[in-house]
């Protein structure tokens, strides 16, 4: 059947945030003694929404902090959400070229957040809905997103696509029923991108990539 609708995870997918993020949770953890992160483990770490970061950042150990840091995070990214984030390359573009299909977006970053970042960087009239991790009551890996997201739209689970950098995408994704398409280039490695269905290297390839599922 043919695909009309498309969703798009946000960090490591549409937009680079690495930057953003790690120094975010280099300001909330700074008092507190704990190492600070590098983007590499950062990036590593995103994924599962900031609550869970932060959970495992802290450990057993300073469970009690949780809330505390959490609020010096969302204090200081809400006000630095998008000092050194950009699209990745041929996202903008893609977006442009993609105007018959509906678009929306899936993040497990908190939807005004989500929405703020995509605005600012002038991508948000592109999606019809975008969705955070508050949005519904399960965040990805879960398919209850996934699922709620077809409903909102109205399209059944063979005509949509969920686009992601990670396996809580294609977990998702799959779980739903939807086709699942990987991004080489975003958060995650190789190795965590084996299960979905195709895997493109830049945003640019998707168009076509949507024509062979379209013929299939």
């Amino acid at each position: 059947m043919k695909i009309n609708l498309i969703i798009f995870d946000l960090d490591g997918t549409l937009v680079n945030t690495s930057v953003d993020i790690m120094n975010a949770l280099n300001y909330a953890i700074a008092p507190y003694g704990l190492d600070q992160l590098n983007v590499a483990r950062t990036i590593s770490m995103v994924g599962e929404g900031v609550s869970t970061l932060i959970s495992r950042l802290l450990g057993q150990s300073g469970a009690e902090l949780k809330s505390e840091v959490l609020k010096r995070f969302l204090d200081y990214y809400s006000v630095h959400l998008n000092d050194f984030s950009f699209p990745y390359p041929g996202v903008r573009e893609t977006l442009e070229v993609l105007g018959g299909y509906r678009k929306t977006v899936i993040s497990n970053k908190r939807t005004d957040l989500s929405r703020r970042l995509l605005e600012n960087l002038g991508l948000a009239g592109y999606f019809d809905f975008i969705w955070g991790s508050d949005s519904v009551p399960e965040k990805k890996p879960s398919p209850v997103p996934v699922l709620e997201m077809l409903k909102k739209v109205g399209c059944t689970f063979d005509e949509a696509v969920i686009v992601g950098d990670s396996n809580f995408d294609i977990e998702a994704g799959r779980a739903a029923g939807v086709r699942t398409v990987a991004v080489s280039y975003g958060f995650r490695d190789a190795s965590f991108l084996k299960d979905a269905d195709f895997i493109i290297n830049s945003m640019t390839e998707l168009p076509s990539m949507l024509e062979v599922f379209n013929a299939s």
